[in-house]
């Protein structure tokens, strides 16, 4: 049935979406920056499980928490070293720095790995199973599983353990929760290192599903964006709801009687404005990360 497939295929996008989001909804909803990185340390997240796969021969899957390691490891030191020097900054500083460090992560990325198209072509790439009429390949089943799972993972972190109220606490109110000892310059480097391994995750699930190279970084950023502001901020959950407004706008819109394909991106864009119109927070967002 072609609905059915066609409501498989929203749902599996809109995964990959949410995790593509769920970081940059962290860190823009704790710290209020918009991270410009974002989507360079998405591809520097794909290029690390394409060298594992490729050298090392770990699939990309199994090897997502070492690539999260590694990005957690270098958000937090860009975090600390650098942001929380310009974090009370007009918003313009902290947007052209991290614009700066993209065109910085995306040109090293280019002179290690050049500017051709990688890819990962594991066993059971191209693989899937049939129910009735409906197609399920592995690789988007087994990352819309892992996409669910982190952000199970990090709804769990922040509202079930001390460190994860803390940062709730901080980007809620910065000044009340540095008189109740939270130390801020941690807390936001550890924010931005948990927002950089999830775009690590989010990179090599990529990897996997599709074809990239240096320049795609971006595009990520700006769908990040706009996946974050449908969504709303202020829960991890706003990145799943997001996604899937985003993942419906560009699969099954277009398929509708008189709408027809190569207007994707306009479509999603005019059901941003269409949210931010008549629900300015987000679907999900809280009052208080407006």
């Amino acid at each position: 049935m072609i609905f059915g497939q066609i409501l498989v295929n929203w749902l599996l996008l809109s995964s990959l979406y949410a995790a593509v989001a769920v970081g940059f909804s962290l860190v823009w909803g704790i710290m209020n920056i918009v991270n410009l990185a974002h989507g360079a340390f998405i591809i520097v997240g794909a290029y690390i499980a394409f060298w594992m796969y490729t050298q090392l021969h770990i699939d990309p899957y199994v090897g997502i928490p070492l690539t999260m390691a590694a990005l957690f490891t270098i958000g937090w030191l860009v975090q600390y070293v650098a942001i929380n020097r310009v974090i009370r900054a007009p918003l313009l500083v902290t947007f052209l720095f991290t614009f700066g460090l993209n065109l910085l992560i995306t040109d090293l990325v280019q002179q290690i790995f050049s500017s051709d198209l990688r890819s990962i072509n594991t066993t059971y790439t191209g693989n899937g199973f049939d129910i009735g009429s409906i197609h399920i390949a592995f690789d988007s089943l087994i990352t819309a599983t892992i996409a669910i799972s982190l952000t199970v993972a990090l709804s769990y972190f922040l509202s079930r353990t001390r460190t994860g109220n803390a940062i709730l606490a901080t980007g809620m109110d910065r000044d009340a929760a540095r008189l109740m000892g939270i130390n801020i310059g941690r807390i936001y480097a550890l924010t931005f290192g948990i927002g950089a391994a999830l775009a690590g995750a989010a990179g090599a699930m990529f990897a996997e599903l599709y074809p990239f190279n240096p320049s795609e970084g971006g595009a990520f950023t700006l769908r990040a964006f706009v996946i974050v502001v449908l969504g709303g901020l202020g829960t991890p959950w706003s990145a799943i709801a997001g996604g899937l407004a985003f993942g419906f706008a560009e699969t099954v819109i277009p398929l509708l009687p008189g709408v027809g394909s190569g207007y994707d991106d306009a479509i999603a864009f005019a059901v941003l404005v269409a949210v931010l119109v008549f629900k300015p927070n987000g679907l999900l967002g809280k009052a208080f990360y407006s």
